[in-house]
C-alpha cells in the first residue's frame, strides 16, 4: 500500500539485475519505498543482489526470488511469492528482455523464436499474473518498458521490433481491462537506451540513459500518469510523423 504521503512502499522487479530497472528500483527507495523484490535468473548464485543496493546503502529490505521469463507456468507463484515476502505490490515493473541481433536471427530462426517467447510471452504471462494480484488489492501499478521499436517496425530488427510491438499491444489492452479497478498499466517508450544491452552499437538520435529513463518513469508515477510515456519526451511527435511515411520510405531508413 502506498505510504501516507503516497509514495510507493513495495516494488517487484521482474528482471532484477536489469539496469533500467534497478535505476528505477533506487529512485522509489530514494522516495520511500522500503520494500524491494528482485526476481532473477540464477537467484542462488554470489552476486545476486546488484552491488549498487548494498554499496549505496539504501535503507530498504531488499529479498531476491527464482524468476526465469522462458518459464511461464512459474510466472504466477513469483508474483504471489514477492506478495508473501512484502505484502500488497505498489510498483511492479517488468524490465526482462533480450535485444539480440536480426543477422544472428536469420541465420537462427529458433533462437529468433526463442527470443520472442522471453520478449513478448513472457511478459504476457507475468503481467496477466501480476494485473490479477493488482486487481485483488485494488490498488497498483505495472509498469511495461516497451519501447519505440514496436510503434514501427523497421528491417533493421524486425524480430526484436515486432516482439515490442506486440507486447505494447498487449499492454494496452491489459491497461484497458484494469481501468475502474484501483489497478493500473503504464506503458514506457524509451528510444535507443546507452547502456550494457546496446554497448558497441551506434547510438541513434534522441538516444537516452538508464537513469533518464528511470526518472520518467518515476515522475509518471507520481504524477498517477495515465498516458504512455515516450524518453525523451520528443520522440512522441517524432514517431507520429514517422507512422505516416510511405512504405517504400520506410524500407529506405539506414539499417
Amino acid at each position: 500500500m502506498r505510504n501516507a504521503l503516497g509514495g510507493v512502499d513495495t516494488v517487484l522487479l521482474l528482471g532484477g539485475r536489469s539496469e533500467i530497472g534497478l535505476a528505477i528500483v533506487e529512485r522509489l527507495v530514494r522516495g520511500g519505498a522500503r520494500k524491494v523484490v528482485l526476481a532473477v535468473r540464477d537467484a542462488g548464485r554470489d552476486g545476486a543482489v546488484p552491488d549498487g543496493l548494498v554499496l549505496n546503502g539504501m535503507p530498504a529490505e531488499v529479498h531476491v526470488v527464482e524468476f526465469d521469463a522462458s518459464r511461464p507456468e512459474t510466472h504466477a507463484d513469483v508474483i504471489e511469492t514477492a506478495a508473501r515476502l512484502v505484502g500488497d505490490l505498489d510498483v511492479v515493473i517488468g524490465a526482462f528482455g533480450v535485444l539480440g541481433s536480426q543477422r544472428a536471427y536469420d541465420a537462427d530462426p529458433a533462437s529468433a523464436a526463442g527470443s520472442v517467447m522471453v520478449n513478448f510471452a513472457g511478459h504476457v504471462s507475468a503481467g496477466l499474473a501480476a494485473a490479477r494480484r493488482l486487481r485483488e488489492q485494488g490498488h497498483g501499478t505495472l509498469v511495461v518498458l516497451s519501447s519505440v521499436a514496436g510503434v514501427r517496425v523497421r528491417k533493421a530488427n524486425f524480430v526484436y521490433g515486432a516482439s515490442k510491438a506486440g507486447l505494447d499491444g498487449f499492454a494496452q489492452g491489459l491497461r484497458d481491462a484494469l481501468h475502474g479497478s484501483g489497478a493500473s498499466v503504464l506503458i514506457v517508450r524509451p528510444g535507443f537506451v546507452r547502456g550494457r544491452m546496446t554497448r558497441g552499437l551506434t547510438p541513434a538520435p534522441l538516444s537516452s540513459t538508464p537513469g533518464q529513463v528511470a526518472d520518467a518513469v518515476v515522475a509518471a508515477l507520481r504524477a498517477r500518469r495515465a498516458s504512455p510515456v515516450w524518453v525523451p519526451s520528443a520522440l512522441g511527435p517524432v514517431f507520429g510523423v514517422m507512422r505516416l511515411l510511405p512504405r517504400p520510405l520506410w524500407r529506405r531508413l539506414p539499417r
